[in-house]
């Protein structure tokens, strides 16, 4: 499933880099020549909305399912953030503001330091990857998503030997995510995720930036999140402002909020139900009430080339 950029040929017009990017480009390479214990912060600019024109994508893997259409995509989804319901993101996501946009890298770094986005995605090669997600609702999607191995930026900032976690935080704006001042939450904000380095490090994990050929809309998670497939969807935060290195597992939002339902690993596990329902088949959308399109969930995901992280481990205990 890695995917690699086609041999270089001729360059064609629209492999030639845009200006912005270019100069964004120069930014870090001059930060990174100039030394020093951190990384400065740069243009902090939200990427503008021709970004990904003229950027030649890898060609994405076809996995042998039906892309679920993009309407659906960007409008059933969940963020909690700007409320509860499927269609509170795209009703509400409008209001909130990702020009400017910086992330900061903490924790167990050589060069931390906050990062305008467009400086923190200078150099970086973008790539199309297919991937089913399953939600821990037991309904599913296919999603072509236009993003970067994680292992890619995170080894930009240099993780000391001490670094065994990488954690994540979502924008936390109460006056323009309106699920987020709500008197009656489930769960604490602002919303938090986190990973193994090693899982973070496999090619399948992925910071994306984009889905559909377009720049992620903020109801998906804009400007940046990411996608690991073969976890439920609630692993994959959006809308990152922080990513920090820890040597300890980091607490995570739903594991806290309810321990006995969702654990630190999220794996995809048809074995193992939620307390709730079972996790043994999921609802593929679109469906409907005469065509429910149910199909059999499959360990991880039906990403297989994972196990060998986990291997030893009870994913019964270890959900």
């Amino acid at each position: 499933m890695l995917i690699k950029a086609p041999a270089p040929r001729d360059v064609r017009p629209s492999e030639i880099t845009p200006e912005t990017v270019y100069r964004s480009r120069r930014r870090f390479m001059a930060q990174a020549l100039a030394g020093g214990a951190g990384i400065a912060a740069g243009s902090a600019l939200a990427l503008p909305s021709s970004w990904l024109e003229g950027r030649e994508l890898a060609p994405a893997a076809a996995i042998g399912e039906e892309t679920t259409p993009e309407r659906l995509a960007t409008e059933y989804n969940n963020f909690y953030e700007f409320g509860t319901d499927k269609d509170d993101p795209v009703s509400h996501a409008h209001e909130m503001s990702i020009d400017p946009w910086t992330v900061e890298v903490s924790g167990e770094v050589a060069r931390p330091g906050k990062v305008g986005i467009e400086d923190l995605l200078a150099g970086i090669d973008l790539e199309e990857r297919i991937y089913r997600l399953r939600c821990v609702e037991a309904w599913s999607m296919v999603i072509p998503w236009i993003g970067f191995p994680m292992k890619k930026l995170i080894e930009r900032f240099e993780p000391t030997a001490n670094a065994k976690y990488v954690e994540f935080q979502t924008l936390y704006r109460p006056d323009e995510m309106r699920g987020q001042r709500g008197f009656f939450t489930s769960i604490d904000f602002p919303y938090v995720e986190g990973l193994r380095l090693d899982e973070a490090y496999h090619p399948l994990a992925i910071f994306a930036v984009g889905m559909y050929g377009k720049l992620l809309p903020n109801q998906n998670g804009a400007p940046l999140r990411i996608v690991v497939p073969w976890k439920y969807g609630f692993k994959s935060i959006k809308s990152i402002v922080s990513i920090r290195l820890t040597e300890r597992e980091p607490r995570t939002t739903w594991n806290v909020s309810a321990p006995h339902e969702y654990g630190f690993y999220a794996n995809v596990n048809p074995m193992v139900d939620h307390p709730r329902w079972s996790q043994a088949t999921e609802r593929r959308l679109p469906s409907s009430l005469f065509s429910p399109n149910r199909i059999d969930t499959r360990m991880f995901n039906g990403y297989d080339e994972v196990a060998s992280l986990y291997s030893g481990m009870d994913l019964r205990l270890l959900y």
